[in-house]
């Protein structure tokens, strides 16, 4: 018999018998060691807090993507949803498929989604509550707020995940896309940004989710204050959720030179991007940029006008659906990530296109 296996038998000889007795200690089988430490992990990982963005009216489409991401780590979905009367926006995340229970904290200090005012909150909430993952979307409220929030959880965050291989094991792309890390996580909360493009909207088709106020939602910020926000209007399609994006790069040599997509982009009620090269250049202001240290964008069609094909900028638009790359250069790098190219000077394409969309 294998040792390993005989090393709980002892003999244990009795005065009233002529023959040896035997003590048996039962050792369970390694592979049941793990099914149990398995099941304990699955006990304990069962719940994450999903901060919500909004802005007390609508909720921020990147609430639904973190969501889907809590669905796919399981166990029960908790949602916060911090501001000022924002009752509106509680009942829309009630909605959302998959989350069990909404926390509301009405305060005033949380307008602006200050890190200083909702770290606090959030640090009570988990003391309170036990949760295994908090989550929030990989923006810049996402990525201002949890990194404090880890900070003061004496943990460390992993951000800008684009997959989930288990509770504690996520994938995060690496050097501006050009590598695929996988990080498990050792941590007994796990604070997790998402990256929204990677993980489909959760449905809004729920049955309804438990509104519960959040009791004691008082907090005290003493180092900075919400003055207020100005948010840049336009008929256009917001750039991050758009279906069609056309980006311009520093081929279109001028901002006034920017004219020729954003006509085109009016006949294709599209967006308008750039890359880091053009707004650097002044062509166009900086909440245009699409890339890795501008906006992450995934839509059905992408468009790269005079764009060489940076690796930062791949990494901001590589996971569009249809990639159409139009460029003089034949050598461009990003040629070899489009669907389809078109080596043509651009002054001379896009208003062909332009002209060819009006007539039909």
């Amino acid at each position: 018999m294998d040792k390993a296996r005989t090393a709980g038998f002892g003999p244990e000889l009795t005065k009233s018998q002529n023959v040896p007795s035997y003590t048996f200690r039962t050792i369970p089988h390694p592979g049941f060691r793990t099914l149990l430490r398995n099941f304990a992990k699955q006990q304990r990982f069962a719940s994450t807090l999903v901060i919500a963005e909004h802005n007390n009216d609508t909720l921020g489409s990147i609430t639904l993507n973190a969501i889907s991401a809590a669905a796919k780590i399981g166990g029960d979905i908790t949602c916060l949803v911090a501001g000022t009367q924002c009752a509106k926006v509680a009942e829309s995340v009630s909605k959302v498929k998959g989350v069990g229970k909404v926390l509301v904290a009405e305060n005033e200090s949380f307008s602006g989604f200050l890190p200083e005012s909702l770290t606090p909150l959030i640090v009570n909430l988990q003391n309170q509550f036990k949760f295994s993952h908090v989550l929030a979307g990989a923006t810049a409220i996402g990525k201002n707020l949890l990194p404090r929030v880890a900070a003061k959880l004496d943990i460390s965050p992993v951000s800008d995940i684009i997959g989930i291989k288990s509770e504690d094991t996520f994938v995060r792309t690496i050097y501006a896309g050009n590598a695929i890390q996988t990080v498990q996580v050792t941590e007994s909360v796990k604070v997790v940004t998402v990256r929204g493009t990677s993980f489909d909207p959760a449905s809004t088709d729920g049955s309804g989710a438990a509104i519960e106020n959040v009791p004691d939602a008082t907090v005290e910020n003493s180092v900075s204050k919400f003055q207020g926000q100005q948010l840049s209007k336009s008929d256009r399609p917001e750039l991050s959720s758009a279906s069609i994006v056309i980006s311009g790069g520093r081929g279109m040599k001028s901002g006034d030179n920017f004219k020729l997509l954003y006509d085109l982009a009016d006949k294709m009620n599209a967006a308008v991007g750039a890359s880091r090269a053009a707004v650097d250049a002044g062509f166009v202001p900086n909440d245009l940029q699409v890339g890795q240290t501008g906006k992450i964008v995934a839509p059905d069609l992408y468009m790269a006008v005079g764009i060489s094909g940076a690796i930062q900028h791949l990494a901001g638009m590589k996971d569009s659906k249809i990639i159409v790359a139009i460029n003089k250069d034949p050598d461009a790098p990003i040629f070899q990530v489009a669907d389809y190219g078109l080596v043509m000077d651009l002054f001379k394409a896009v208003p062909e296109m332009t002209n060819l969309i009006k007539s039909s």
